[in-house]
């Protein structure tokens, strides 16, 4: 199994929506590439922790590919958008694609680079090691399978 790390705004959507693609066997809704150790989700709210809303997807290679979940994340955020995502604002919403392994990282740019020509402004979304990620609080996690008419900034439907 492979690990990577995607922050995309609102991690509820994020969750939910790689939670549905064939081969990704779990998810996991954090607070990744910050200062503050094990942050609250108040204190992430607060702009100062410099976390990321992120989830862990961990995925079987053998059914889908890097390359694929990475066409997947594009599809659902707007990797242009700095520190926002939907109507979400704060640098908790940044867009970010946290590696575990340095073996990936020629995929991740040159996923970047091919979705660059798709744009007239810069990509903004990171792309970083995972330096740290502490799970957020059990009630963020599948929150959206725990609360179905629940908040999401994502359309479900690309999927």
């Amino acid at each position: 199994m492979k690990e990577i790390a995607l922050a995309g705004g609102c991690f509820w959507g994020v969750e939910e929506y790689f939670s549905r693609i064939p081969g990704v066997i779990e998810t996991k809704v954090g607070y990744a590439n910050g200062h503050v150790e094990n942050p609250t989700y108040e204190q992430v709210c607060t702009h100062k922790t410099g976390h990321a809303e992120t989830c862990l997807v961990k995925y079987d290679e053998k059914v889908i590919s890097l390359q694929q979940l990475l066409d997947k994340f594009w599809k659902v955020i707007d990797p242009t958008a700095k520190d926002q995502q939907g109507p979400d604002v704060g640098n908790q919403y940044r867009t970010g694609i946290y590696y575990l392994d340095e073996a990936d990282l020629p995929v991740i740019i040159k996923s970047v680079e091919e979705e660059q020509k798709k744009y007239n402004k810069p990509i903004v979304t990171e792309v970083k090691p995972l330096e740290c990620f502490y799970p957020a609080e059990e009630y963020h996690q599948k929150y959206l399978k725990k609360n179905p008419g629940g908040y999401c900034h994502i359309d479900l439907s690309k999927v």
